[in-house]
């Protein structure tokens, strides 16, 4: 299966004229949606050479700092939902369902129940280290015409995903102008549309028929609700440099399940481009994660922590003190006054003097 996107070079994206909205509401297109589910390059700015830094770190009480911790796998209870109430908020369990076609007849082949949470990045406790399988999804399906598109019409990173200082960062960060078009990268369903002020400041989550969900951060203005049924290549968004920001660019992040995947791994960003229509999920890909845990542990061994606590209690000192004046009103000696002070016999007004 081939992408229509050549190799080798920078295609340009045309301005497409708005596409009708599909809400969750809409039966044809939740129906089809919700049946179908599959189971480094370092570019930089080519006028300047140089590797620009705009990503800062976000606060720990923002949604791009809780998004990042794998919780334990847990069972989800079997609760069956009405999927037309998606668009409405917080975080239901809706029922899935893999059908085949056989002889005009559409035969449900497998059954299963996904979280669908408009609110949290991350709520599908899966911790993507623990995959002892290999899932290949399915990026593109031409047959149904399902294509990839590139978020933004040039792709220059200005920060890769990995280690920042202690921390690690979750995403690619191109760059863009205040303003400039934020295109959706598959089809699929808005999920989550949100402020976030200490780390991702406006951003958009896509959930997608290919199994990957795609976050789109730092955004002047998001043009999409939870719901809305998107193409690839749709406006979803115009760019900017809200939140936790230093400049005006593009927070992108790929992520499976919650757990994020290094977006260099699935995209060729230079080429603009996938590097296959293809993508295997395996542990491997979630390594990472062990890394940053042991290296926020050892910042975190390396804080000095108090090992005692005193009160120390000072006099300032007025124009006629005298020490033995000044040891009877605290009730100490004279002797300790100058243990505490360097045995001054000198006392200059506006200094202040150590009582204990």
């Amino acid at each position: 299966m081939v992408l229509s996107l050549a190799p080798g070079r920078v295609l340009a994206q045309q301005r497409k004229a708005p596409q009708t909205k599909a809400k969750s509401g809409d039966a044809r297109k939740r129906k089809d949606f919700f049946r179908i589910k599959s189971p480094s390059i370092r570019y930089v700015r080519p006028d300047t050479t140089v590797l620009i830094e705009t990503e800062e770190l976000p606060d720990d009480n923002s949604d791009a700092s809780k998004s990042i911790f794998f919780n334990p796998a847990k069972k989800l209870s079997i609760v069956s939902e009405d999927t037309t109430t998606l668009n409405e908020g917080g975080q239901q369990i809706v029922e899935m369902a893999e059908q085949v076609l056989i002889d005009s007849s559409w035969i449900q082949v497998a059954g299963y129940y996904s979280i669908w949470d408009t609110h949290n990045i991350n709520p599908y406790r899966v911790d993507g280290r623990r995959l002892r399988d290999t899932l290949s999804l399915q990026l593109t399906d031409p047959q149904r015409k399902r294509f990839a598109k590139m978020p933004l019409n040039s792709t220059p990173i200005t920060s890769d995903f990995g280690f920042r200082g202690y921390r690690w960062h979750y995403g690619d960060d191109l760059d863009l102008e205040t303003g400039d078009s934020v295109k959706a990268a598959f089809d699929g369903v808005v999920r989550i549309s949100k402020w976030d002020g200490s780390g991702y400041g406006n951003y958009l989550l896509v959930r997608h028929y290919n199994g990957i969900e795609t976050l789109y951060g730092h955004l002047q203005k998001a043009l999409v609700t939870p719901g809305t049924f998107v193409k690839a290549g749709q406006l979803i968004g115009y760019g900017g440099s809200t939140g936790r920001s230093t400049g005006s660019h593009l927070h992108f992040e790929v992520r499976y399940e919650g757990n994020p995947i290094d977006p260099e791994k699935m995209y060729d960003f230079p080429d603009y481009k996938l590097w296959k229509d293809n993508f295997q999920i395996t542990s491997a890909l979630f390594s990472y994660y062990s890394q940053a845990l042991r290296a926020k542990a050892a910042a975190r061994s390396h804080t000095s922590k108090p090992s005692a606590a005193r009160r120390v209690v000072t006099h300032r000192i007025r124009s006629g003190d005298t020490l033995s004046e000044i040891a009877e009103k605290y009730g100490v000696s004279v002797g300790q006054l100058k243990r505490l002070n360097g045995s001054t016999s000198t006392l200059r007004p506006g200094r202040t003097l150590r009582i204990k």
